[in-house]
């Protein structure tokens, strides 16, 4: 064998043990990024239930009683209470009682059995610019669909319209924030565990004093890092693998593409971000210092700028360039294209490039500013 894998193995070796003594080390590893996904995934949904909204009755007929209640049937909306003038509802509004009202026309059912067409007024609590969007659009649709069904009913005929869009949405039919979610989860994770991984263990070492004793040793630095990196990149590997069979058995996550260009994705990913660590660790030689650098070097940037929680698209023009840099920004993309839209390498190369350029810069930079030094 070499002199150089030599040394390396062994340096692999000596961290090794120290992980196995150190069961935080373990619990950060593997047992952190399941926590934080089940707490992320069952805590974080766009998905809007149970929405209050009154009513406005201004026909006070069966069908619009009939539309009151199959509106509410479901689990989207719950009735809060019916009124004879829009002022009422709208005090109900602004006592935050109800985030929408919905004002139903004298004439509502006469329209309905002539097969004329009637306008309903909603009033919406635009306060929460998303809870509206959200209300808006539930409740397009379902007037829509009750509109039709109730006129069928009352005049004994279907009502037929002139143009019929009809939307098939791909990859998540079910519009289950959950599957848009935890790729996007997963890669936030990972990415402040691989960085905390190496970030504390290797400033441990240096406020210990161990590392003055691997100093007196024939090793040179890119064999320390290395021989630092390789363990805690199997432990990330194992981190990705138990994230992603969490997230399939828990959230029923699909796996539509390639597992082989995942795996690549992936590593290339951990290999960065651990990198970053021990770029941290280097740079930061003690632990309290080192956790903070990590925290907010790997969270904030994965959380805004990777395109998890804001589209890039919207981002000015500066934030956009920044996000170019981001590991986590073409990560989740591959996270998604992989698991929701079943792309494999000829879609998915760009981002497994990228990855592979941060890992390479890191690895090369985090070498450069090691120094056999210990002051």
């Amino acid at each position: 064998m070499p002199p150089f894998i030599r040394r390396v193995w062994a340096l692999s070796a000596k961290e090794v043990r120290h992980v196995l003594r150190d069961p935080r080390t373990l619990y950060l590893a593997l047992a952190m990024p399941i926590v934080m996904l089940l707490l992320f995934g069952f805590g974080v949904s766009f998905d809007l239930e149970h929405l209050p909204i009154t009513f406005v009755d201004m026909d006070q007929s069966s069908s619009s009683r009939e539309l009151r209640r199959r509106l509410c049937a479901g689990d989207q909306f719950d009735d809060v209470g019916a009124y004879t003038s829009p002022e009422q509802a709208e005090a109900r509004l602004i006592a935050g009682e109800a985030i929408a009202a919905l004002v139903i026309p004298a004439g509502f059912e006469r329209d309905l059995r002539r097969a004329r067409p009637t306008d309903l007024q909603l009033l919406i609590d635009g306060s929460d610019n998303s809870s509206a969007m959200q209300v808006r659009g539930k409740m397009d649709a379902s007037v829509r669909a009750l509109g039709l069904s109730l006129a069928s009913t009352g005049a004994g005929t279907k009502v037929s319209l002139p143009i019929e869009a009809r939307n098939w949405t791909r990859f998540n039919p079910e519009g289950r924030s959950a599957v848009y979610l935890v790729p996007g989860i997963t890669a936030l994770v990972l990415a402040i565990v691989a960085v905390l991984l190496t970030a504390l263990t290797v400033s441990r070492e240096w406020e210990r004093g161990s590392m003055a004793q691997l100093f007196a040793t024939p090793v040179g630095r890119i064999e320390i890092v290395l021989g630092k990196l390789l363990p805690y990149m199997v432990l990330g590997t194992l981190a990705v693998l138990l994230v992603l069979a969490v997230g399939s058995w828990v959230f029923n996550m699909p796996f539509r593409g390639s597992a082989a260009t995942l795996a690549l994705v992936a590593l290339l990913f951990i290999t960065g971000m651990l990198g970053q660590g021990l770029l941290v660790s280097v740079v930061a030689r003690n632990q309290m210092l080192a956790t903070q650098m990590a925290t907010l070097s790997s969270m904030l940037p994965s959380l805004l700028l990777s395109g998890f929680v804001f589209p890039i698209a919207n981002m000015p023009k500066p934030l956009q360039m920044i996000s170019m840099v981001i590991p986590a920004r073409y990560f989740i993309d591959a996270l998604r294209g992989v698991l929701l839209r079943g792309n494999g390498f000829q879609e998915l190369w760009p981002d497994a490039l990228a990855c592979a350029l941060f890992s390479a810069f890191m690895v090369l930079l985090s070498t450069v500013r090691f120094r056999r030094t210990i002051a």
